[in-house]
């Protein structure tokens, strides 16, 4: 019985604050799984904290627009998952398959379906980096450029974020060097 007079009291909360002061909620429930440090991972090149945590999506609901600043494996566990790129694209996970998020890269989960999505999210960072960074007024942002090749034929125009670049050799360099 707590249990819905507490998600009553989440709802009404959430549904008050978009009224009132136009602030969009997202029930999305985040259970932390599991950390743990590593002196030295190969996958980051120095020490890491490791985090596993379940992340649960109601069915219509749209997460708002982040990245992650580390190295991301997810598998989906139940439901079927859409991931928007900041860039236009969309991929479609269903339950069993997994996949690799780009540092970086601003994007947002999305549940298309009726039913519950639940993933599990296996982040590799420098310790004391946050799992996850909220893009400002939740906006669509493009980039990081993940390869030299979404450089070329002008792709270099299309990144917002971290930066824009000024050429495709200004966007080949940001990807070979991070800067």
């Amino acid at each position: 019985m707590k249990s819905k007079f507490s998600r009553k009291r989440t709802w009404l909360a959430i549904g008050l604050g978009t009224v009132l002061f136009g602030i969009t909620g997202y029930p999305a429930v985040s259970a932390l799984i599991a950390t743990g440090d590593i002196p030295y991972s190969n996958v980051i090149g120095g020490p890491a904290t490791v985090t596993v945590r379940q992340l649960t999506i109601a069915p219509g609901e749209v997460l708002g627009w982040h990245y992650h600043p580390g190295y991301v494996l997810t598998v989906v566990k139940e439901g079927t998952l859409t991931v928007e790129d900041g860039c236009g694209g969309e991929e479609v996970y269903a339950a069993g398959e997994a996949f690799e998020e780009i540092p970086g890269r601003v994007h947002r989960g999305k549940n298309l379906g009726t039913e519950e999505v639940r993933t599990i999210q296996t982040f590799i960072l420098p310790p004391g980096t946050p799992i996850s960074i909220t893009v400002t007024d939740s906006q669509a942002l493009c980039g990081p450029p993940a390869s030299k090749d979404e450089c070329k034929d002008g792709g270099w125009m299309s990144f917002s974020h971290p930066r824009s670049f000024s050429s495709q050799g200004d966007c080949e360099q940001y990807v070979n060097t991070g800067r």
